[in-house]
């Protein structure tokens, strides 16, 4: 049958795909659009003969049915000025960072059999934000999945004063009544600080993130909390931006303070990276002399010279989770209720620590 149908004329219609299932047109178009009260069994078999004749739904035809553009607004949302070489430095380190491709990726699994597709945007001057909530308003997509890079990003309240679905990455610096997914980083930093101890390491120093954003204050306190329950109730610490080139100026100033360390913990793999350079660099050997974790298990941390032991962040099932939690606003608008998913730190033990 799905080959005599494959050989008319043509692309395959619903009209081809009704004659496979048995059923009436409405009945496969009602099954295609999501419509829920259909019988399984009919949906089942609809399925099926979509997948024998090969027919792929006209997007622009659903959009009038659905009244939705089946796209989702993926916004990096940071703080640049309007000069082009700013904005441009913003855009490369934001490619540079393995943390956006996993969220993209995460994103994107989640979409794909969902027949709706990502449009990356760049949110780093007002100017582009009002023309997020623009895009967003005009219907060109659904919602947005809100990733920022800085602590006083205002673009979450303009989306949650205008009533638009958005659900953000990492719980937000001012509360608002928004969904989010975000890492139980304080316990991260303890299973971090806890493996440090156990190698018997008692000089040890801290790389934290920026600490004006909510997960370098939390990774911090987790860390300090271990250390003063074990009797360290002061640990060097410095500060770091989250890139390789901050992750080695700080590792190289806590050295110079204290030329005797023998682990730190730094609070993602990029910065680790940068930290396990200079401590080449200044004949340290890694773990024998210094030790050291990271944080994330992004694709830098097996590629560490040597391996990193990280503690893991699961990025892409916290941004499909993100996804999920957007489609719900989208399918029941202002009925579901905001949300926040918590997700649980796993340690990466390699040959670093």
């Amino acid at each position: 049958m799905s080959r005599e149908i494959r050989a008319a004329a043509g692309a395959p219609t619903l009209e081809d795909v009704a004659r496979a299932a048995g059923v009436s047109r409405a009945t496969v178009s009602r099954v295609i659009n999501g419509i829920r009260n259909v019988d399984p069994a009919i949906q089942e078999a609809v399925k099926q003969a979509v997948e024998a004749t090969g027919y792929a739904p006209n997007r622009a035809a659903r959009s009038l049915v659905t009244r939705r553009a089946e796209t989702i607004a993926l916004v990096v949302s940071g703080a640049a000025d309007d000069s082009e070489p700013e904005r441009s430095a913003f855009a490369g380190r934001v490619f540079a960072d393995p943390f956006f491709g996993r969220v993209v990726a995460g994103v994107a699994e989640f979409l794909r059999p969902r027949s709706m597709y990502p449009v990356l945007m760049f949110a780093e001057t007002p100017a582009d934000r009002e023309q997020v909530v623009s895009y967003l308003r005009q219907g060109s997509a659904d919602g947005a999945l809100i990733v920022s890079t800085h602590a006083d990003d205002p673009l979450p309240a303009l989306l949650a004063s205008a009533g638009l679905p958005a659900v953000l990455f990492a719980r937000p610096s001012t509360p608002l009544p928004m969904s989010y997914v975000d890492l139980a980083h304080r316990d991260g930093a303890r299973l971090a600080a806890e493996h440090l101890l156990a190698r018997g390491c008692r000089r040890i120093a801290t790389i934290t993130g920026p600490l004006d954003l909510p997960a370098g204050q939390e990774r911090l306190a987790g860390f300090r909390d271990v250390m003063a329950r074990n009797g360290f109730p002061h640990v060097p610490v410095a500060e770091g931006a989250f890139d390789q080139e901050s992750g080695e100026a700080a590792m190289d100033r806590l050295l110079t303070e204290d030329p005797d360390l023998d682990g730190v913990f730094v609070a993602n793999d990029v910065m680790a990276q940068g930290a396990c350079h200079v401590l080449r660099e200044r004949g340290r050997r890694i773990p024998e002399d210094v030790a050291v974790v990271g944080f994330d298990d992004s694709a830098v941390a097996p590629a560490c010279r040597p391996p990193l032991t990280t503690v893991r962040q699961p990025v892409e099932e916290m941004a499909a989770e993100m996804a999920r939690l957007l489609q719900n606003h989208i399918e029941q608008p202002g009925r579901a209720e905001a949300l926040s998913v918590i997700f649980e730190p796993e340690l990466v033990v390699r040959e670093s620590a």
